[in-house]
């Protein structure tokens, strides 16, 4: 009996404990997505778009519908400031077409399949240099939007290397070396693509891929010198790889690795980017808000590379 009028003594408090609780939930407010680079020795490229709801379509019709064409956009390098032209796919001038496709990163034979427009200039007056700090305004619908990125010193990598895993003697990861520079703050960006020359005399990748987590800074190895790997990010997307050597690099690949430098507040962005990317759909995840480097209540970011080569033989 004293149990059980404890058990209910406890419910009744329970339930005396109880609030509804309302929470309200701001509507959908539209805003510019500005996503721009420049790197050393290429031309600025700058998509501009609109954010969607997220209660909207995810079809590929609405994602290409959502990007704005009439901007005006300049970049600055302090010294010259260049308007940059709007260029479309399906709308190329003879001869740009391997470069558009660099710049879109997809291959020349895709183009013509979309209808994806941006801003750049052939002025190689405008191109990314060392050492520069290049500013980036964009006029739409009456409402300015400016950003500024510097291109830093690039880093070279002490040396990389393929290893083989053990349980896979012809696959393996790829491996690098770095010496971080203590004096400085330095963030990091790794893309890869494949060169292998393939039965059609074309390489195995036409444009370099970022991997799954591709960032990280030197928060913990600042001024260390240490060893890290990463995966092959192609194989995830080849139907012909068998399932146990995704991330794996055949045994006979040839990689080139791009190892680009980055600001802290480029380096803040994609890392909260690629944070939630992975954590998305995880009800224990901690919620993430990505900081702009775009004043004037744009998204996005503009950021400068500057990035080192080199190249991996998987033997």
């Amino acid at each position: 009996m004293k149990k059980l009028i404890y058990f209910i003594g406890i419910v009744f408090l329970l339930c005396s404990c109880t609030k509804e609780v309302q929470i309200d939930i701001p509507g959908y407010e539209e805003k510019i997505v500005i996503d721009g680079n420049i790197e050393t020795g290429q031309p600025p490229i700058v998509l501009i778009s609109k954010s969607n709801d997220i209660y909207s379509p995810t079809d590929l019709n609405s994602y290409l519908n959502s990007f704005i064409k009439g901007a005006i956009v300049t970049v600055s390098n302090g010294t010259t400031t260049i308007q940059l032209d709007q260029i479309c796919t399906d709308d190329l001038p003879p001869g740009t077409e391997q470069i558009a496709a660099d710049l879109f990163g997809i291959s020349v034979d895709e183009l013509s399949n979309f209808h994806l427009c941006a801003y750049t200039s052939f002025n190689p007056v405008i191109w990314g240099e060392i050492g520069k700090n290049y500013t980036l305004t964009v006029t739409y619908n009456g409402k300015t939007y400016t950003s500024s990125t510097y291109i830093n010193q690039p880093t070279s990598l002490d040396s990389v290397y393929w290893k083989a895993e053990t349980s896979y003697p012809d696959y393996g990861y790829s491996y690098a070396r770095l010496t971080d520079n203590p004096s400085t703050y330095d963030a990091y960006l790794w893309q890869v693509k494949r060169i292998n020359i393939q039965s059609d005399g074309k390489p195995k990748d036409n444009i370099f891929t970022k991997t799954f987590n591709p960032v990280f800074d030197d928060e913990f190895v600042n001024g260390l010198s240490f060893n890290f790997f990463y995966e092959n990010p192609m194989s995830f997307d080849d139907s012909t790889v068998q399932s146990q050597y995704k991330g794996l690099y055949h045994k006979g690949d040839s990689v080139v690795i791009k190892f680009s430098k980055m600001n802290q507040d480029v380096y803040n962005y994609f890392e909260k980017k690629y944070t939630q990317l992975a954590t998305q759909g995880n009800p224990f995840a901690t919620p993430i808000n990505i900081v702009s480097n775009i004043s004037g209540g744009a998204l996005g970011v503009w950021a400068g590379y500057s990035p080192s080569f080199d190249t991996l033989y998987c033997q």
